[in-house]
């Protein structure tokens, strides 16, 4: 098999999880944002947890929990200069805090 040369574009462009084709336009990233941040640093990331799916499962529920309290009381604004809501808004919203 023949190998494929990379273009000096695909060499140089950043990890997915890092460019808005890695991030979730409602907060949070993406399986291809999960999947290149796992290549990328090792770590494995789950996908956020609703308060449906909270109500499913304990464990589910106390992750949903822990986080709304980490990212909640987080510093940073919850809209940007153009009144959009930022990333963390938009996060915050998605796991239903």
């Amino acid at each position: 098999m023949a190998k494929q040369k990379m273009t000096v574009q695909q060499a140089y462009k950043s990890a997915a999880w890092t460019r808005k084709e890695g991030k979730n336009p409602a907060g949070g990233l993406n399986a291809k944002g999960r999947a290149s941040y796992k290549a990328q640093t090792g770590g494995t990331l789950k996908p956020p947890v609703t308060a449906k799916q909270a109500a499913k499962s304990p464990k589910s529920a106390a992750r949903r929990k822990s986080f709304c309290a980490r990212m909640g009381g987080s510093k940073g604004p919850m809209k940007d200069s153009k009144g959009r809501p930022t990333r963390k808004a938009l996060s915050l919203r998605k796991w239903n805090c």
